[in-house]
Order: structure tokens, then sequence, then C-alpha cells
């Protein structure tokens, strides 16, 4: 997925000077981090895959993950006792994608996990997040608040927030190929 074929002009929710800044790598080279929020098809894990494209164009070290994935793989690292390791290979890279955040309530040891390597990137290197669910929604995904706060305050201080609104773009495109049939 790359930024020229993005279509900025289906979701007039996002903002094309915006992520054309973005795509200049400042943020990331300030390690500062970014939220894509919004429903189902509105275009959050494109861009997210887009900017991180550019980003390693630029010659930046860029990790991309699911959620799901990462608490998974962190919850494994745990018992095989090579957490350390693992969040250390997370903490190397410029930039940490992580995608699908809200779409799944993840067990408390896998969200702890995820704060513990979202606290090592904390202002020293970059982290991106595409997530279906506002910031008031997280506790679904992350059941203790306290954690939850925790991990809003460290992707939103000092970062940049994008809502790309409600409105599916493959919802409206599979709507229009079925009313140009016959």
């Amino acid at each position: 997925k790359s930024l020229r074929s993005f279509e900025f002009d289906a979701n007039p929710n996002i903002d094309p000077a915006a992520v054309h800044t973005l795509a200049k790598c400042e943020w990331v080279k300030k390690d500062q981090p970014l939220c894509l929020i919004g429903d189902s098809g509105t275009g959050k894990s494109h861009l997210l895959i887009a900017l991180g494209t550019e980003v390693a164009m630029a010659g930046y070290r860029v990790k991309y993950t699911l959620a799901t994935k990462l608490a998974n793989e962190l919850v494994e690292a745990a018992d095989e006792k090579t957490l350390s390791k693992t969040i250390t290979r997370y903490g190397r890279v410029d930039l940490l994608c992580v995608d699908e955040l809200g779409y799944m309530q993840l067990d408390r040891r896998g969200a702890e996990l995820i704060f513990q390597v979202l606290t090592e990137r904390e202002e020293k290197a970059s982290v991106a997040i595409a997530s279906n669910e506002s910031f008031s929604g997280w506790t679904k995904t992350f059941t203790d608040p306290r954690l939850c706060a925790a991990i809003v305050d460290r992707l939103t201080f000092g970062g940049t927030i994008i809502e790309t609104g409600t409105d599916s773009y493959r919802l409206a495109h599979t709507a229009r190929q079925l009313g140009d049939r016959p």
C-alpha cells in the first residue's frame, strides 16, 4: 500500500496535507507517536502501511505487526524466558507500526507486556497505531483502567492523532459495484 494509491477524495475526514507532512518523517526523527483512529474500512491500515513504507524509504528501520500478534509474541517470549531480548528487538526499530489495536480484548498479561514495549520506546522511538476504537473505548481492549490510561497517555503525548471517521470505503465501493449491476 502506498500514499500514491490512497484515495483521499474517498474520505474527506483525512487531510492530505497532514498525511504528506507525516510522510516527510519529522515525527519519526523527533520520536513522536501517531494514532490513526476510525471505523473499519476508513483507511487506517492503508495509511499506517503507506506511512511506514515512506519512513522505510527514508532510511529508517520499520516494523509492522498486528496488536494481537505482538501480544502473543510477547507472552510466548515471557514463557520462554526471552522477553527482555524480544522487547529490546522491538526497541531497536525507529518506527513500530501496530495495526488493529482495539479489535480484540487482550488478556491482562498481553496488555501489560505491550505496555512494556511502549514504555521502552517512549520518547526514544516512534510508535504508530491504527485502531477502530476511540480512546475512551480502549478499556475494552485493555481492561485495567489504569493500564489503559497509561497506554493512551504514552501514545498521544506529543503525537499526531488522525481521525478517519466512520464511513467505510470498502462498503461504499461494494455498494457502488452492486448498484452498477443490471
